[in-house]
Order: structure tokens, then C-alpha cells, then sequence
């Protein structure tokens, strides 16, 4: 399921978006109180800003035989959206987060992070992180690829597709076939993968073309030294790349129109 490979840039990318989520342990500052040092640090590059409340599913606290649920306290998920619209800052008392429609590759995606990250480091001074991870969500799109005569066993590795790969039952038969998948991966990175076809949203209106889903979240835990994050996206970026490419076939590859950047 992993292939090296020369990396590349996609002409026609079938991403969704790219979110790289890094977690810490609890702030309570940042939601006692709006982040405006913060604010007025990244505003030249995000100058939207907004602000909700989230409700928490309840937690479940106690022992075996005497368990119950406990009500959570609303979380202030404050955003910070650039003036295109393509890249968006998510601030909570628990995590930052950076997503983008528009990812192109890891330098462009790893460059606008680090000027978010030091800024965060500078003004909140977290103590470690205790998840690092980044999360690729595909949508593959024959028909945008001008694949509409092929099937998705032509385009996705068979260890992808579970039963769609047998060659004796139509693809048209499934009302679903998704895998979750969840696992050990080198460098001490995990995945969470979910794959399989299914439908995406454009501007909060579903598209009704099924598309082949890819959705790869991929993260390192434990108490990662603040000045060892950027070695750990690092692994975490090389294990994702290896697992997309490991996902799909050369037609699709090629489809996708690769300009190789060594």
C-alpha cells in the first residue's frame, strides 16, 4: 500500500482540501478572552475574522457499572480567513489548524504554515503538542478526468476497494462499499483512512456524481517538543504522499496530468 515515487504536482487535482491540525494541551486564555495580539499578528495575511460556539458531545466520566454522561462546556472556535477565501486558521483553547481548497504542494502548504505556527508560538507559548497531523481529502471525478468509461477498479488499487474489486460484480450494484482503516505507519505516524465512493458538497449543494472518496488523516501523538514540529509534519507529510500514491493506478496518475518536481 506504499510506493515511492519522484514527487509531482498535479494539473488536474482531485483535492478538496488539506488541514493540518496540531493539538495542545488546554489554553485557557485563548477562549476566556478573543485573541486580538493574535489577530492583529496574522491580519495582514488573514483579514477575515469570525467567531462561534461549538457544542460538545457529552463525556462519558466514571467506572464500569457506575458510568454516566457529564454535559461539556461550549468551545470558542475562533477563524481567521484570508481575502480569497482559499486558506483558513481555525483557534480553539485545544488546537490551531490551517486548511486550503487550494493546496499545490508541501513547500507552498508547509510555507504559509510556519509563519502561522511561529506566530501561535510566540503569543501562547504552548507547552508541547500532543497530536500533529495532516489530513488529505480526495474526490476522484471520472468525469472530470475523461474517464468515464473506466471503473474504479481501473484507477484505485484493489486493496482500496474491497469487494469493488471483484471483477464478477458490476460497480453499479453497491449501494455502498467503504473501508475505515485505522493503523501503524514507520516513523511512529498513524493512519485514519476512509475510502470508498460516495457524493461531496460544492458551495453546501451536493454534487450527484459519485466520486471515489480518499480521505486520509495521518498524525503523530505523544509529547512532541514544540521546536521537533516541523520534523514531525515532515514524516507525517512523507507517509501520506506514500500512501496516495500507493492508492492509485498509473491510468489514474496520468489522468491527473503530473508535472514531476524530482
Amino acid at each position: 500500500m506504499f510506493f515511492d515515487a519522484d514527487r509531482c504536482i498535479y494539473r488536474k487535482s482531485q483535492l478538496v482540501e488539506v488541514i493540518c491540525q496540531l493539538r495542545f494541551p488546554t489554553i485557557l486564555s485563548i477562549g476566556a478572552m478573543e485573541p486580538v495580539s493574535f489577530q492583529e499578528a496574522v491580519r495582514g495575511d488573514f483579514p477575515q475574522y469570525s467567531a462561534r460556539k461549538e457544542i460538545l458531545p457529552p463525556k462519558v466520566i466514571g467506572r464500569p457499572g457506575d458510568m454516566r454522561l457529564e454535559e461539556q462546556p461550549p468551545v470558542t472556535n475562533y477563524q481567521f480567513i484570508s481575502a480569497d477565501g482559499r486558506w483558513k486558521v481555525n483557534l480553539t483553547k485545544d488546537f490551531i489548524a490551517l486548511a486550503t481548497p487550494a493546496y499545490t504542494c508541501w513547500e507552498d502548504f508547509a510555507k504559509q504554515l510556519d509563519k502561522v505556527l511561529a506566530i501561535f508560538i510566540e503569543t501562547y507559548k504552548p507547552a508541547y503538542f500532543e497530536r500533529v497531523g495532516l489530513r488529505f481529502l480526495n474526490a476522484f471525478s471520472r468525469k472530470a478526468l475523461d474517464l468515464e468509461d473506466c471503473k474504479f477498479s481501473d484507477l484505485i488499487q484493489p486493496g482500496y476497494l474491497g469487494l469493488l474489486a471483484e471483477e464478477d460484480v458490476e460497480e453499479r450494484s453497491f449501494a455502498k462499499a467503504t473501508q475505515e482503516v485505522e493503523m501503524a505507519m514507520s516513523g511512529g505516524c498513524k493512519l485514519k483512512m476512509h475510502a470508498g465512493p460516495g457524493m461531496v458538497k460544492k458551495n453546501n449543494v451536493e454534487d450527484k456524481e459519485i466520486k471515489f472518496i480518499l480521505d486520509n488523516d495521518i498524525f503523530m501523538m505523544g509529547n512532541i517538543p514544540v521546536n521537533h514540529s516541523a520534523a514531525a509534519l515532515n514524516t507525517v507529510h512523507l507517509n501520506a504522499d506514500r500512501v496516495f500514491r500507493g492508492a492509485i493506478t498509473k491510468t489514474l496518475h496520468e489522468a491527473m496530468e503530473p508535472d514531476y518536481i524530482g
